[in-house]
């Protein structure tokens, strides 16, 4: 009985491996349903979407209140996509830890989602993987909104610091008394002149001390 169990549960887990394989293949296309803010959306399907490489402001929700430029980020994201089609190629690993397909998202006619969105100062880049597709493309698009500062760009900075502490493997940086950039090893560390050094360079913000 208990082997019958085991092989009844080795073909059902094959199964929803072989199905969750055809599901998110390389490439997808679909219809946007709705816009959950500036780097989220769902499709008609029921699947829902997160922008890979870039990182929007939060918008608010639940109790917790939302980050500055996260409405005007969901504006412009829904301006651009809402009710359109979509071609999506899925990221390296295809889905995040809340289960979002990760992808670099296109319009029919060629318009690179993710990029609109940086270029216009409405996300900065966040590099979670050892090798990102349209890294440099994305990294461009960056540094000419800091250029012009645009968007989140256009804000002050919050208590600038003398140097800044960055992490090459994750491409985080972070303050310089904050515990994350701290702990990172020697080989890994690199210290950054100021704020717009480390985002030139490609770095993105630590979450946790928020340089």
């Amino acid at each position: 009985m208990l082997k019958r169990f085991l092989l009844t549960f080795h073909l059902v887990l094959i199964g929803c491996t072989l199905a969750a394989l055809a599901v998110y293949g390389a490439e997808k296309r679909g219809r946007v349903r709705w816009v959950a803010d500036g780097d989220t959306i769902v499709l008609t399907g029921g699947e829902r979407v997160r922008y890979a490489g870039i990182n929007a402001p939060e918008v608010a929700h639940d109790s917790e209140p939302g980050e500055p430029y996260g409405d005007e980020a969901r504006a412009f994201n829904n301006k651009l996509v809402l009710g359109r089609w979509l071609n999506l190629e899925l990221a390296g690993e295809p889905l995040d830890r809340y289960g979002r397909l990760l992808a670099y998202v296109f319009l029919e006619d060629g318009t690179f989602v993710n990029g609109e969105l940086v270029q216009q100062g409405y996300a900065h880049l966040t590099r979670r993987q050892s090798k990102v597709p349209y890294w440099e493309r994305l990294l461009n698009l960056q540094r000419k909104a800091l250029k012009e500062k645009k968007g989140i760009w256009s804000l002050p900075v919050a208590k600038p610091e003398k140097y800044y502490l960055g992490n090459k493997r994750s491409w985080v940086f972070h303050r310089p008394d904050c515990q994350f950039g701290l702990n990172t090893a020697g080989h890994n560390r690199v210290f950054l002149k100021n704020r717009y050094e480390a985002l030139y360079q490609g770095f993105s913000p630590g979450h946790r001390c928020k340089p």
